[in-house]
C-alpha cells in the first residue's frame, strides 16, 4: 500500500465504506524497475550516465523503443463526457474510472497505462493535446468520449499517428461481442451469412459493433437510435449514421421501428440504455440471441430474455457470459506492442474476436460463450492473434 494511502485510512470522508477505502490515495503508483541502492547506479541511472542514452536517441529517435518504456506504455485519454453509465461527469470524477483502466491493462496485458483526464471537450483541442503527448506513448486508449465527437477524434488521430489509436468504448466491445456472438450462432446452429441481426444503439459500441459484424460476415443489420431504424430515407443521420445505414438496413430494406425489425430476427444486441417490452422480444425467432449490455440495466433482464432466447448474455459480471471489454484490450495493445504496430487494423480487432471464440472450444453451452476474464490463457491468445493479424496486415515494424 503507497504511503497516501496509508495516511487517508483512517481519516478520508467515507471511512469504513469498501469502495471508498479501496481508493484512498487512488489505485496507482510509480515503481522503479531499477535498484537505487549507491551512486553508482545513481551515476547510471541518471546523471551523468543518462546523457549518453539521450545523445543516442537524438541522433537516432527509434532507439527510444530500446532504452526508455515509450514502447509498453498506453495513454488512457478522457475527457469525462461518457463515463460508465453515469455520463458527462467531467475530467475529475472521470478519474478513478481511468485509474482503474490503467491497473487492468497492467493485470491483463501487462502493459503500463497513464489516465489522461482532459479538461476540455473541444475536438480540435482534444486532438491537438494528444499529438503533443504522443512521442511520451507507445499507444492511446481513448476512452469515454461520447458520441459522435468519438468517431472524429479517433479518425484524425489515426491519420495524424504512426501508432495504435484505440477507442475501447467502440472497439473492445465490439471485439468481445462479436466473439460472444460466433459462439451462440454455432450453439443454435446459425450461419453469419443468413443471421437477422438488430441492434440497439447508434453510438459508439452501436457502430461499432455493426462494423465488425459486417466485417465478419454478417449481412442482415438493422440499426437503431431514438428515431428508429438507420435507412436512406431519413435525413435526420449524421455523416457515421448515414454510410452505416447503406451498409445495413439498406441492403435488405430494413426500415421502421424497434418492434417492426425484431419480428422475426435471429438476434438482438443492445447497447442503449433503453428497454424492450416483453411482446417485442416475444416476436424474435425460436431459439433466438439477445445480448443486453446497458449496465447496470440491461435492455431486457435476463430473466425475460431467457423466456424466449436460447442464448442470453449480458455486461455485468453476475450473470453468465458477461461481454467484458477486459477480454480484449490488453491483449489487442500487447500484441501490437510486441510487433511494434503503427495501428491496430480491422483484421487484428477480428482475429482477436476469434481467438476468444475458439477458447470456449467443447465447454460451448447456452451459459458459456466467451471465457472468464479470469481464464489464464486469454491474454496470451489474444496477444498471439492480434500480433500475427498485424504481420498480416502489414503494419507490424518488427
Amino acid at each position: 500500500m503507497s504511503c497516501a494511502s496509508i495516511a487517508g485510512m483512517a481519516s478520508h470522508p467515507h471511512s469504513g465504506d469498501p469502495v471508498f477505502d479501496l481508493h484512498v490515495g487512488g489505485k496507482m503508483e510509480t515503481v522503479s524497475t531499477v535498484a537505487l541502492t549507491g551512486p553508482d547506479e545513481l551515476s547510471l541511472a541518471y546523471t551523468p550516465g543518462v546523457a549518453r542514452v539521450c545523445e543516442a536517441i537524438a541522433a537516432d529517435p527509434s532507439m527510444t523503443q530500446h532504452y526508455t518504456w515509450v514502447p509498453n506504455v498506453v495513454a488512457i485519454v478522457s475527457d469525462g463526457t461518457a463515463v460508465l453509465g453515469l455520463g458527462d461527469i467531467g475530467p475529475a470524477a472521470a478519474m478513478p474510472v481511468m485509474e482503474g483502466k490503467a491497473v487492468l491493462f497492467k493485470q491483463f496485458g501487462g502493459v503500463d497505462a497513464v489516465p489522461i483526464c482532459l479538461d476540455t471537450t473541444d475536438v480540435e483541442e482534444i486532438i491537438e493535446t494528444v499529438v503533443r503527448l504522443a512521442p511520451s506513448f507507445g499507444g492511446i486508449n481513448l476512452e469515454d468520449i461520447s458520441a459522435p465527437r468519438c468517431f472524429e477524434i479517433e479518425a484524425r488521430l489515426k491519420e495524424r499517428l504512426d501508432i495504435p489509436v484505440f477507442h475501447d468504448d467502440q472497439h473492445g466491445t465490439a471485439v468481445v461481442a462479436l466473439a460472444a456472438l460466433t459462439n451462440a450462432l454455432r450453439l443454435t446452429g446459425r450461419d453469419a451469412a443468413t443471421a437477422r441481426v438488430v441492434i440497439q444503439g447508434a453510438g459508439a459500441a452501436g457502430v461499432a459493433v455493426a462494423r465488425i459484424l459486417l466485417e465478419a460476415g454478417v449481412r442482415d443489420i438493422a440499426v437503431l437510435d431514438r428515431q428508429g431504424v438507420l435507412n436512406s430515407e431519413r435525413h435526420d443521420l449524421t455523416a457515421v449514421k448515414a454510410a452505416l445505414a447503406r451498409d445495413t438496413a439498406d441492403v435488405f430494406g430494413r426500415r421502421g421501428t424497434l418492434a417492426d425489425v425484431m419480428a422475426g430476427a435471429d438476434v438482438y444486441i443492445g447497447v442503449s440504455g433503453g428497454q424492450v417490452p416483453e411482446e417485442i422480444v416475444a416476436s424474435m425467432a425460436p431459439e433466438s440471441i439477445i445480448f443486453g449490455l446497458a449496465n447496470p440495466t440491461p435492455e431486457v433482464h435476463p430473466d425475460l430474455a431467457h423466456k424466449y432466447a436460447r442464448v442470453v448474455a449480458t455486461g455485468r459480471s453476475d450473470f453468465p457470459n458477461q461481454i467484458n471489454n477486459v477480454l480484449a484490450f490488453p491483449g489487442i495493445f500487447r500484441g501490437a506492442f510486441d510487433v511494434h504496430a503503427t495501428a491496430i487494423t480491422e483484421g487484428m480487432k477480428v482475429a482477436a474476436a476469434t481467438a476468444l471464440a475458439a477458447l470456449v472450444g467443447d465447454a460451448l453451452s447456452e451459459d458459456l460463450i466467451i471465457p472468464s476474464p479470469f481464464d489464464p490463457r486469454v491474454p496470451g491468445a489474444v496477444r498471439e492473434a492480434v500480433a500475427a493479424a498485424a504481420r498480416a496486415d502489414g503494419v507490424a515494424r518488427r
